[in-house]
């Protein structure tokens, strides 16, 4: 692998802190590269760096002559004057980009629904990173540096954003490096990790599966002390092994030996227990929307809906942007009233709602963390154990010295968390979740999670994080923007299924960025013949891919006998044909994916 650009014995240091420190690390031609560690340990600083944004205070970058790199910081750089489609694609006329397919893809994936001709100046946030991500995506790059790029994305945003990626370069080409909380994209997306941590970066294998493992492994094998830390990893550990098949089928995990770091460690919850114990303390009602309706405006979030909510129930609720995912916990919640129907509510019910913003903060803000927690009580009951206020800080990361900063000080992801324990702290028996993980590192997620697990109540979580909701929540509904609310007994892969049902029946992108437009430049269609051509070159193609697979087989056959006879010798000769046939096959299976795109 060729390679595209490294650091050498670069350091930099921000007051007294050093943040990294002599470090000497690359990014080579096929590389996949997931940034993990805790808030503040400098993963950002680390890609600013690698991507020439930001000098370090000595060592240095260098990079392949020709490498074009391209970079989304967390601070989206547009000039407000333009209109999307300039931000995005500049000054190229309709039927230049529109014939571009890898633009119409970054498009459709990520602006469909929004103006192309609308001005940049009015976009919410949430748009303005979509723009910025689409300019970048719409480029040609060699390393490509994504910081939280999928923030503001929906869970079909992610999934979208993941297949890109997957299928940009080659296997052997182009260079990614991205810094996210979300865990699914990490173990979708990355082949490597690098863990940042105590100014120094630790390289692994795999995707964010894979640095678990590694991690517990090491854990293990070093006996760390740190036994509170351990037993979290090992739960988390627990958790990737029994859950999705997709997280442990990769020939590199080290299986047997997760099977016994594992094999004494109980399932994350004890569902049956805990339906016991938030039955007691609930009784049999929860909450139930019966033949509810509620309309914004014009438009119709809830049409005569019916949900139930039952003791222990945990639910997670995904949906398009603008379906009513957070009216839908409002309206549970009691804060809003529906326009028909009514919410049945549970006489012993006590809600608590951990909201996107987190404003209920502000009223503490000139008071210390330990100060805030001091004036919820003094030791508090989590499952079976009994916590002080100082532990359960430490649960969630905030050290002996976090706990004396005061609440004006924190960053989001730490008022997330500080308000996360006050609600759990104020004992309700159903809690509802917006968006928890936003600006939550990994460690941080899996210390949420290991708290909720031992939580008897009833969870109601708004995520478009896919990993959370699969390890937190034992069922999903999915809010289409049709008024309905849709069980998902497939899960978050069912309901990307129907959005893209959803879609196909939707009609082409236009150039005005709406759907179905017929006043505005389409995206050129593929005519009936070049359709017929196409499934006649796929056929083809299938058919040379599998001859070359059989000749593949028989070849590595032969250099195995040679091996086992100890010829090495004539080995040789074998594997230049492998090489060879590997290049073919390559080739072959993407003119297939061309071919297959055309005769759809």
């Amino acid at each position: 692998m060729a390679h595209l650009l490294g650091a050498e014995n670069i350091g930099i240091s921000f007051g007294t802190r050093t943040v990294l420190d002599s470090l000497s690390l690359g990014v080579d031609s096929g590389d996949r590269i997931g940034l993990v560690g805790r808030n503040g340990d400098g993963k950002s600083t680390l890609m600013r760096i690698l991507a020439g944004l930001q000098p370090p205070d000595n060592g240095r970058v260098t990079r392949r002559g020709g490498v074009q790199v391209g970079v989304l910081d967390q601070r989206d750089e547009l000039d407000p004057a333009h209109t999307v489609k300039q931000a995005v694609v500049g000054d190229a006329e309709d039927h230049e980009w529109a014939a571009d397919a890898k633009i119409r893809d970054v498009l459709q994936g990520l602006l469909v629904g929004l103006d192309l001709d609308r001005p940049v100046q009015g976009l919410s946030g949430g748009q303005r990173r979509r723009v910025a991500l689409a300019r970048l995506l719409a480029g040609d790059h060699d390393v490509l540096f994504l910081d939280e790029p999928t923030n503001h994305l929906d869970v079909e945003g992610v999934a979208w954003l993941a297949r890109h990626l997957q299928g940009r370069w080659r296997p052997t080409e182009g260079g990614l490096v991205v810094v996210t909380h979300d865990r699914w994209f990490l173990d979708t997306v990355c082949t490597r990790t690098w863990e940042v941590h105590d100014a120094t970066v630790d390289p692994y294998d795999g995707g964010y599966a894979a640095w678990v493992l590694a991690r517990a492994e090491r854990a293990r094998q070093a006996a760390v002390a740190e036994q509170k830390r351990q037993q979290l990893v090992k739960k988390e550990l627990a958790w990737l092994r029994r859950g999705a098949p997709a997280r442990t089928s990769k020939p590199k995990f080290r299986i047997d030996a997760a099977n016994q770091i594992i094999e004494d460690v109980p399932a994350p919850r004890d569902s049956v227990s805990l339906q016991k114990m938030a039955t007691a303390r609930l009784g049999k009602d929860v909450l139930d929307l019966e033949d509810v309706s509620l309309s914004m405006g014009e438009t119709t979030l809830l049409d005569d809906v019916t949900l139930r909510l039952a003791p222990a129930e945990r639910l997670g609720v995904v949906g398009v942007n603008g379906a009513g995912k957070s009216t839908l916990l409002k309206l549970l919640d009691g804060r809003i009233q529906p326009d028909a129907g009514r919410v049945k509510r549970g006489k012993t019910v006590v809600t608590a709602t951990l909201t996107q913003d987190v404003t209920e903060l502000d009223e503490v803000g000139h008071l210390r963390v330990a100060e805030v927690m001091a004036r919820e009580g003094t030791s508090f009951q989590v499952g079976d154990r009994e916590l002080s206020a100082g532990q359960l800080l430490e649960q969630l990361g905030f050290g002996t010295q976090k706990q004396w900063t005061p609440v004006a000080e924190l960053s989001g992801g730490e008022r997330r968390r500080l308000q996360l324990l006050r609600l759990l702290v104020g004992e309700p028996n159903v809690l509802f979740l917006d968006e928890p993980t936003n600006d939550l590192d990994t460690d941080t997620l899996a210390a949420m999670e290991d708290l909720l697990d031992g939580w008897p109540g009833t969870l109601v979580v708004v995520s478009h994080d896919r990993y959370l909701l699969e390890r937190v929540t034992d069922h999903q509904v999915a809010l289409l923007g049709d008024g309905k609310v849709r069980g998902l007994p497939g899960g978050v892969e069912q309901y990307l299924a129907l959005r893209a049902e959803m879609d196909a029946a939707a009609g082409p992108l236009t150039a005005s960025g709406s759907t179905g437009d017929s006043e505005a430049a389409t995206v050129p269609a593929v005519s009936a013949a070049e359709q017929r051509q196409a499934r006649k070159d796929a056929a083809r193609l299938e058919r040379q891919m599998e001859r070359l697979k059989q000749q593949k087989a028989a070849v590595e056959l032969e250099i195995a006998e040679l091996s086992q006879q100890g010829r090495f010798d004539e080995v040789t000769g074998p594997t230049a044909r492998l090489h060879e046939i590997d290049t073919e096959l390559e080739t072959a299976e993407e003119q297939w994916l061309e071919a297959a795109e055309r005769a759809e």
